[in-house]
């Protein structure tokens, strides 16, 4: 029987947390506290400081970070329903569904075939008088966001909400991180993430301090300072304190789980070298391989050559929001590099916590034995 080379163990990820994660959860327990209240306070804290912004707003998951700053924005008058927000056309479908559960209006861009996040070549092409927004989805946990996103924005000017699910800890060559970039950065702390709960949980990283305020709100059912009245049609989206003291527990040591995976793909660049097979480009930014993924015109056929040699895979993303059922409205996008990605991509174990670098190099020499 081959060695087995998981792709994730979460139990294995959480381990060597394990007694402090136990810890935190009694602290809870113990508190009283299990609505908001110090733990949440504290995280929120904590994770603008590493970000850079002056607040960080928990929310109940990635998912409603992305929708309720959109519905912020529109509380605050700087968005209406209808309005258009441009966003990458190869992404997750949370980042699309949360326009649409916002009231507004997404218009797909093209992907980059090289980074495999959004074109920025593409932008001029993709802005009507009705665009008033760009989210950028920092994809893999590659930053997504140059000079031309950065100035095209600016001249329009169109609010930037940066998609950081999978971007914990990225930075820009210049050491700006994920999350700072844009007028409002939105995180998850899904179990699967580079920094994880151990449930949902999501947060929103800001300098706007109305913004900041508004989602406070909105969080909170559209309650104000006083309980029982309700200034606007808010949502029940409070981030649970237990999931903020797992986090807390794990925020620390972000920059070392992600050199980790940094260490893994290092490995992988230099010694996957079947012409089958391209690797990443890793770019001049501080990526933190969310996920690791390479392409092939062979995918399934690689897939299978791997699951044999008993190495787990897994697709990021098989079928793109504008192939999606629910929204028809999309297909008419004419999305070529996006729509073949999804019939490429192949992602491999990144987990510092599963895949060991001698694990990485088996799964190299693996790749390089794979033929048509």
């Amino acid at each position: 029987m081959p060695k087995h080379y998981p792709f994730l163990d979460l139990g294995k990820v959480n381990a060597p947390y394990a007694e402090e994660l136990k810890q935190a959860c009694s602290r809870v327990v113990d508190s009283g506290r299990y609505i908001g209240g110090p733990e949440v306070e504290a995280l929120e804290r904590e994770l603008a400081a590493m970000v850079g912004t002056r607040h960080a707003v928990g929310v109940a998951s990635g998912l409603d970070a992305l929708s309720l700053t959109l519905s912020a924005w529109i509380r605050l008058g700087r968005l209406a329903p209808g309005d258009e927000v441009l966003v990458p056309a190869n992404t997750y479908f949370a980042s699309v569904l949360a326009i649409s559960l916002a009231g507004l209006t997404p218009v797909p861009v093209d992907a980059d075939a090289t980074t495999h996040n959004l074109d920025t070549e593409l932008l001029d092409a993709a802005l009507t008088g009705r665009t008033r927004a760009i989210m950028t989805v920092h994809l893999y946990g590659r930053p997504a966001f140059d000079t031309r996103l950065e100035e095209f924005a600016s001249t329009h000017g169109l609010l930037v909400i940066e998609d950081a699910a999978q971007a914990i800890g990225a930075a820009m060559a210049d050491r700006r991180r994920c999350g700072a970039l844009g007028h409002a950065g939105c995180f998850s702390f899904y179990p699967t993430k580079n920094i994880g709960a151990l449930g949902d949980a999501g947060a929103v990283t800001t300098d706007d301090d109305a913004l900041a305020d508004m989602l406070r709100s909105l969080r909170n059912y559209g309650s104000g300072d006083k309980a029982y009245y309700f200034d606007h049609l808010g949502a029940n989206s409070r981030l649970d304190p237990i999931q903020a003291a797992m986090i807390r527990v794990k925020l620390p040591h972000t920059d070392r789980e992600n050199d980790g995976r940094r260490a893994i793909a290092a490995i992988y660049n230099r010694e996957i070298t079947n012409p089958l097979v391209s690797t990443p480009d890793p770019g001049p930014d501080r990526h933190v391989y969310h996920q690791y993924v390479v392409t092939t015109e062979h995918r399934d056929a690689l897939r299978r050559h791997l699951l044999d040699n008993g190495v787990e895979t897994l697709v990021h993303y098989p079928c793109p929001p504008h192939m999606q059922k629910c929204y028809s409205s999309l297909a008419g996008y004419y999305l070529p590099v996006a729509t073949q990605l999804a019939s490429r991509v192949l992602s491999l174990p990144i987990s510092p916590a599963c895949t060991t670098t001698a694990d990485a190099r088996d799964i190299a020499a693996i790749i390089n034995k794979f033929t048509i």
